[in-house]
């Protein structure tokens, strides 16, 4: 088998989220239609991160595996190398998706990779413009408006009280089987010069809505609806209730997925699989 990774872009508008969800448009779904008319059987997609209903990203990584054959017998045309080939025939029916979806590449992995296993961290963006003056009907379509300026350095001050590994479960939606313990690596505020704050997350890896929840929390401080510290004494006592607030999804942008060396994919994925252990919990910054 040959295993091929795509690193791709979408605007997450019209879709109910990555994954395949029966009667819905879906990322995931789309794709996978696409790649079956491509090579005339189903083909199965692993994504690097699910992205919610109106979630957008830039550097989205997907792999999925062909048969030496499959991957050989692509058209190449004059002085094409296979990889190539196969980024100018995924391109071509991904296109079908229409502009919301692109493919900005698409090669043979090299062994061992994993697009959700391997990968070292994911890291996301949020837009912000805070106060009417710096509403653009031009970009509301991935700007949350709140309705007056914001303190950036008492959002800093929160958002680094949640640095570090800790057990997120008041920041997300926890699965079954699953745990909800991660590696929060950055979490900052910047203004622009244009006035937009804009949030940057990474970690390791992000539970079900942990993103956007994380965003709703900090954002309720900075509105005086809790008192600072707030953040930190929610992770102290994690616990999933009323005060779980979610942030509107379409300013959230997946930016980019980082990977190991070639000769650590394989080290890397094995690592992951493995259960985070409940004593490394609290370790700020590491």
């Amino acid at each position: 088998m040959v295993r091929i990774m795509l690193r791709l872009a979408y605007d997450g508008s019209g879709f109910s989220g990555w994954a395949v969800q029966p009667g819905r448009r879906t990322i995931q779904g789309c794709l996978e239609e696409a790649l079956q008319l491509l090579f005339r059987r189903p083909v199965r997609t692993t994504v690097a991160g699910r992205t919610d209903a109106g979630v957008h990203a830039r550097g989205q990584v997907v792999h999925f595996d062909l048969t030496d054959a499959e991957y050989r017998a692509l058209p190449r045309g004059k002085n094409l190398t296979a990889d190539e080939a196969l980024l100018r025939r995924v391109r071509g029916v991904v296109s079908r998706i229409g502009g919301e979806v692109f493919v900005h590449e698409a090669r043979a992995a090299a062994p061992g990779f994993d697009a959700r296993f391997s990968a070292l961290w994911r890291r996301y963006t949020y837009r912000i413009a805070d106060g009417q003056e710096r509403w653009d009907p031009l970009t509301r379509g991935t700007t949350l408006w709140h309705p007056h300026e914001l303190d950036a350095e008492l959002l800093n001050a929160e958002a680094s009280s949640a640095l570090g590994r800790h057990d997120f479960l008041s920041y997300c939606r926890p699965k079954d089987f699953a745990t909800t313990i991660r590696t929060l690596e950055g979490f900052s505020f910047n203004r622009r010069d244009d006035g937009i704050l804009v949030a940057s997350l990474q970690a390791d890896a992000f539970c079900h809505n942990m993103v956007r929840t994380l965003i709703g929390a900090v954002l309720r401080v900075a509105d005086g609806e809790e008192a600072p510290g707030w953040i930190d004494r929610r992770i102290a006592e994690p616990v999933r209730d009323h005060r779980t607030r979610l942030a509107a999804p379409h300013p959230l942008v997946l930016e980019e997925v980082a990977y190991p060396d070639d000769w650590a994919l394989a080290e890397r994925a094995e690592s992951t699989r493995a259960r985070r252990r409940p004593e490394d919990v609290g370790q700020r910054g590491k």
